[in-house]
C-alpha cells in the first residue's frame, strides 16, 4: 500500500490548480497556475461576486524535501491548465492558457545551479490546454484538451514529438477511437500509452455547455520500429470517471499504474445548499494492470486534489497543490510511499524450507564417502543410473528461471513460445545416433578432450574457455532469481537469500561431487513438477469454473495463441521459433559439459542414450505445464487483480502467488525447491567448471600429478567459484532486468552457438581441421556482434545463424588450408558410431 505524508506547503496559502509540475536535477518545480485571491465562496457558503480567477507565472522550486521553499524566477506570462512531463533533468511546459486564450508553447525548464533555465521547444500543431501528456521511451504524446477559450467542444487530438530529435516538428497522429475530451488521465507504462477519463463537452439547443463524465479508457501501443506510427485498443472501462485526477498516472512496477483520485461527476450541477458545500473530490486510488486489463482499487488519498501534476520524486508519489473541490485550492503537497507488501510465511514454511535444505546438505555428505578419486567426484564412478542421469539432464536445463520466468512469460503474453519447448524431440535423435557414440567410445571426462584428438590443443583450450565464461556469466542469474522470489514474501532480504543459497550449494558441492549434483536434481524436479501441478490446482479451486474456467479465461484472452504465422524475422513467427530453438537446444546438448558430463555418468552408452530420451520424454509435458500454470495465474489475477502487488516485477509472479495462495507448509516446500532449482543450476556450473579446469587445463599440463592432488585442486576450485557465483547475484541484485528468460537466451545464442558449430564440424565432416575449426569460431562471434547491433532480428535466429556461419566458414578454411587432424583416434570413434 501506500503511506501519504505532507511536505512544506506551496509558499502560496491559496495554494494553485492548472500548475506545472515535475523533477529537474532532483529538486521539485511547481509553475504556474490560478486561484482566486478572493475566495469563490462566503463564509456561509454562496458564492461570492467579488472572485476573480487570476493566473499566475511564478515558478517555485523545492530542492529536497526537508527544504524551504524558493521562487528563483517567472514564465514568460501567467499561464496554466497545460500539461508536464519530466525528461531527463528538465520539465517540459505543453500548451495553458490564461483567461484570454489558449497556447501552443512547449517550454522546458531546469534547474541548475541554484538558477532556472529556459529552453524552448517545437510550439503544437494548434493551442491547447486541458490536455495531458506522458513521455514513453524518447518520444512525448499529447491527448485531449481545448484549443480557446470560446471553444464548446473538447478535442480528440494525439500528438508526438520524437525527443530525440527536438528540431523535428510534432506529428499529428490518428487518435483514440473514442469521444473527444478535456482533462483527461494519461499513462505511459508496459511499452504503451494510455488515455482514460476525462469529460466531453456537449451542447445543447441553447448553447449552454455540459459535462459528460467519461470511465473509458484506451491504450496506444507504438510500432517497435517507429514509435510515431501504432495501433490503439479499447481497455477495461474504470468504476467511475477520474477526470482531471493528477497526471501523467504515475507507472508502478512493470505493469501497473495508478489513478489517484479525480472528479467522478456525481456532484455535478447538482444544488447544494449552500454552492460551496461540495464535499470534495474522489480520494479513491485505483490500480490499472496492463496485462489482466483490470481496475483495482489500491487505497484512498489523504485528500482529493484534480488539476495538478503526478510526480516521481525520491521513489515517492508527489501530488503538489491542485483543486480540493470546485474554486478551492489547496497549498498541500502529499508524498506517497509504498509499503512493502509482505505475505504470509508461516513458522511451519520457514521449518519446512530449513528442513529441505538440511536434507540436500545431507545428501553432500552421505555420498562424500564414495568421493575418494576424481573419476568419483567428476563422473560418479559411471554408476549413476539412466533414470537418474537423464532427470538431471533435464532439472538442469529445468532450474528457477525455467520455472519462474516461463510460467511468468506466457502470464503476461500467451503460448506463441511453447513450441520452443517442443524442439527438443527433434534434437534428441541426432544426440544419441550422433553425439553420443563420438563422446562414450573416447572414455573421455568432458567433451573438450574429443576437440583436441579432432583439431588438436588450441581447439580443445579455446572451447573449455568458452564454456567456462558463458558458466561465469550464467552463475549470477540462476542465483539471483530465487533470491529476489523468496526476498519478496518473507522477511529476509535479497543478499540474505543469495548467501544462504551460495553457501549450502557450495558445501553440497564440494563434499558429493557430481553423485550429489545429480540426486539433489532428482528431488528438486519431483518437488518443482508437483509444486507447480498444486499450483494450478490451487488457482483453479480460486477461478470460477475451475480448470474450464482457465480455460475460458485464457481462450477470451488469446493466451493459448501459440503459432503467429508471419514471414518477419523480427518476430516470434513459428519458422523463427521452430528453426532457432532447434539449434539453440543444440547448443546444451552437444557442446555443453553440464549436459555431456552426465551422459559420461552412466555405465554404458545404452543407459546414456537411455538418459537423452528420459530428458526429451519429460520436456513436453513439463513445458506443457510450465505454460499452463502461466496461464492459470493470468485467470486468477483477470478475476482477483486485488490480490496483485503493483510494485512486484513479472518475474516475481509466480512465488507472489505461492506465498499467498498455497497452503501452510506447502508454501515453504515449494519455495524450497525452488531454492534448489537454482542450486542445481549452480551446483551444476561448479562442479562441471572444476571439471573442465582440472582436467583440460591441470591435468592436461601436468599428466604426473596425482589423483588425490587433482581431487584436492576439484574442491578447492568449486569452493572458488560458489564464491564468485554467490559475489555476482549479490551484484546482480542492484540492476533492473525486465525479463530474465530473453536475457538467458539471449546470452546462450550469441555465447554457445560457435562451440556447438565446431562441435557439429567435428561430429559430421571428416575434412575439417582446426583452422577452419578456429576460423569458424571467429567467424560465428563476428557475425553475432554485428547481427545483434546492426538488425532488429528476433533473438531466436542467433543461435542457428551463429551455428552456420561456424560450420560454412569452418568447412570453406579447411578445404582451402588443410591440415590432417593430429589424433586420428576422434574421426575412428565418429566412423564406428
Amino acid at each position: 500500500m501506500i503511506a501519504w505524508e505532507w511536505l512544506p506547503e506551496l509558499p502560496t496559502t491559496l495554494g494553485v490548480a492548472g500548475a506545472y509540475a515535475g523533477i529537474s536535477h532532483g529538486a521539485l518545480i511547481v509553475a504556474g497556475g490560478a486561484n482566486f485571491p478572493e475566495p469563490l465562496f462566503r463564509q456561509d457558503g454562496q458564492i461570492n461576486p467579488q472572485a476573480q480567477k487570476t493566473w499566475w507565472d511564478t515558478i517555485h522550486v523545492l530542492p529536497r524535501a526537508d527544504a524551504a521553499w524558493q521562487s528563483p524566477g517567472r514564465l514568460a506570462r501567467p499561464l496554466g491548465y497545460g500539461a508536464a512531463v519530466t525528461w531527463e533533468e528538465g520539465v517540459i511546459l505543453i500548451g495553458g492558457c490564461d483567461a484570454q486564450a489558449h497556447y501552443a508553447d512547449v517550454t522546458v525548464l531546469k534547474w541548475l545551479d541554484g538558477q532556472i533555465q529556459t529552453t524552448p521547444l517545437p510550439s503544437l500543431p494548434t493551442p491547447c490546454a486541458y490536455g495531458a501528456a506522458a513521455v514513453l521511451g524518447q518520444t512525448v504524446y499529447v491527448a485531449g484538451g481545448q484549443d480557446s477559450p470560446q471553444a464548446t467542444g473538447a478535442m480528440s487530438n494525439f500528438w508526438a514529438l520524437d525527443l530525440s530529435r527536438p528540431d523535428q516538428p510534432w506529428q499529428i497522429l490518428t487518435p483514440w477511437p473514442g469521444p473527444e475530451r478535456i482533462l483527461p488521465v494519461v499513462a505511459a507504462q508496459d511499452g504503451a500509452f494510455f488515455v482514460v477519463s476525462g469529460c466531453q463537452l456537449i451542447v445543447n439547443d441553447r448553447q449552454e455547455v455540459s459535462r459528460r463524465y467519461l470511465a473509458d479508457g484506451y491504450r496506444f501501443t507504438p510500432d517497435p520500429k517507429d514509435p510515431l506510427r501504432g495501433t490503439w485498443k479499447r481497455i477495461a472501462d474504470l468504476p467511475e470517471p477520474v477526470a482531471a485526477a493528477p497526471s501523467p498516472a504515475p507507472a508502478v512496477g512493470q505493469t501497473h499504474f495508478l489513478v489517484l483520485g479525480g472528479d467522478h461527476g456525481r456532484y455535478a450541477g447538482s444544488s447544494f445548499a449552500p454552492p460551496g458545500a461540495h464535499p470534495g473530490f474522489g480520494r479513491t486510488v485505483l490500480a490499472y494492470h496492463t496485462t489482466t486489463d483490470t481496475w483495482a482499487q489500491f487505497g484512498t488519498l489523504p485528500a482529493g486534489h484534480v488539476t495538478t501534476t503526478a510526480v516521481v520524486w525520491d521513489q515517492r508519489l508527489v501530488i503538489p497543490s491542485g483543486e480540493i473541490r470546485p474554486g478551492v485550492r489547496s497549498a498541500g503537497i502529499m508524498a506517497g510511499a509504498f509499503t512493502e507488501l509482505r505475505s504470509g510465511f508461516h513458522r511451519v514454511d520457514y521449518a519446512v524450507w530449513a528442513a529441505y535444505l538440511a536434507a540436500i546438505l545431507g545428501m553432500g555428505v552421505y555420498f562424500s564417502r564414495r568421493e575418494r578419486a576424481t573419476d568419483d567426484f567428476f563422473l560418479g564412478g559411471r554408476r549413476v543410473p539412466w533414470w537418474a542421469a537423464g532427470i538431471s539432464v533435464f532439472g538442469t536445463q529445468l532450474s528457477a528461471i525455467t520455472f519462474m520466468a516461463i510460467p511468468a512469460k506466457v502470464y503476461a503474453t500467451d503460448w506463441t513460445y511453447m513450441i520452443a519447448q517442443a524442439t527438443i524431440i527433434m534434437v534428441a535423435p541426432l544426440i544419441v545416433f550422433y553425439y553420443l557414440p563420438v563422446f562414450r567410445s573416447l572414455q573421455i571426462t568432458t567433451a573438450y578432450e574429443y576437440l583436441e584428438r579432432r583439431f588438436g590443443l588450441v581447439v580443445r583450450l579455446l572451447a573449455s574457455t568458452v564454456f567456462c565464461l558463458m558458466q561465469l556469466g550464467r552463475m549470477g542469474i540462476v542465483l539471483y532469481l530465487p533470491a529476489l522470489a523468496l526476498s519478496a514474501v518473507t522477511n529476509l532480504n535479497v543478499y540474505t537469500c543469495v548467501l544462504v543459497m551460495g553457501v549450502i550449494c557450495t558445501i553440497y558441492t564440494v563434499l558429493g561431487g557430481i553423485e550429489a549434483v545429480i540426486w539433489t536434481d532428482v528431488i528438486q524436479v519431483i518437488v518443482l513438477m508437483g509444486g507447480a501441478f498444486l499450483c494450478v490446482i490451487v488457482a483453479a479451486a480460486r477461478v470460477e469454473g475451475g480448470l474450464a474456467g482457465i480455460i475460458r479465461i485464457g481462450s477470451d484472452a488469446g493466451k493459448f495463441h501459440t503459432f503467429h504465422w508471419t514471414w518477419d524475422y523480427t518476430l516470434p513467427a513459428v519458422w523463427v521459433v521452430l528453426i532457432g530453438n532447434v539449434f539453440a537446444n543444440l547448443i546444451p546438448y552437444s557442446s555443453d559439459q553440464t549436459v555431456v558430463q552426465r551422459y559420461l555418468t552412466t555405465p554404458s552408452r545404452k543407459q546414456a542414450a537411455r538418459a537423452v530420451w528420459t530428458n526429451a520424454a519429460l520436456t513436453v509435458p513439463g513445458a506443457v505445464l510450465f505454460f499452463f500454470l502461466g496461464t492459470a495465474l493470468y485467470a486468477y489475477y483477470r478475476t482477483a487483480p486485488e490480490n496483485l502487488n503493483p510494485s512486484l516485477s513479472t518475474d516475481a509472479i509466480l512465488p507472489w502467488f505461492l506465498a499467498r495462495e498455497l497452503p501452510v507448509g506447502l508454501t515453504g516446500l515449494v519455495l524450497a525447491a525452488v531454492f534448489a532449482a537454482a542450486m542445481s543450476s549452480l551446483d551444476s556450473s561448479m562442479n562441471s567448471m572444476a571439471t573442465v579446469l582440472v582436467t583440460d587445463f591441470y591435468y592436461r599440463f601436468r599428466p604426473a600429478s596425482s589423483d588425490g592432488r587433482r581431487l584436492l585442486l576439484a574442491r578447492i576450485l568449486t569452493v572458488a567459484l560458489g564464491a564468485f557465483g554467490t559475489t555476482c547475484a549479490l551484484l546482480m541484485a542492484s540492476f533492473p532486468i525486465a525479463s530474465l528468460w530473453d536475457l538467458f537466451m539471449t546470452g546462450l545464442g550469441l555465447l554457445g552457438s560457435g562451440l556447438a558449430g565446431v562441435f557439429l564440424l567435428g561430429v559430421f565432416t571428416q575434412r575439417t581441421n582446426s583452422r577452419g575449426a578456429l576460423a569458424g569460431f571467429a567467424a560465428s562471434t563476428i557475425v553475432l556482434v554485428l547481427v545483434q547491433r546492426h538488425t532488429t532480428i528476433h533473438f531466436f535466429l542467433y543461435a542457428p545463424l551463429g551455428i552456420f556461419s561456424c560450420t560454412l566458414i569452418g568447412y570453406a578454411i579447411s578445404r582451402l588450408l588443410p591440415v590432417w587432424p593430429p589424433d586420428a583416434s576422434a574421426l575412428r570413434a565418429m566412423r564406428e558410431s
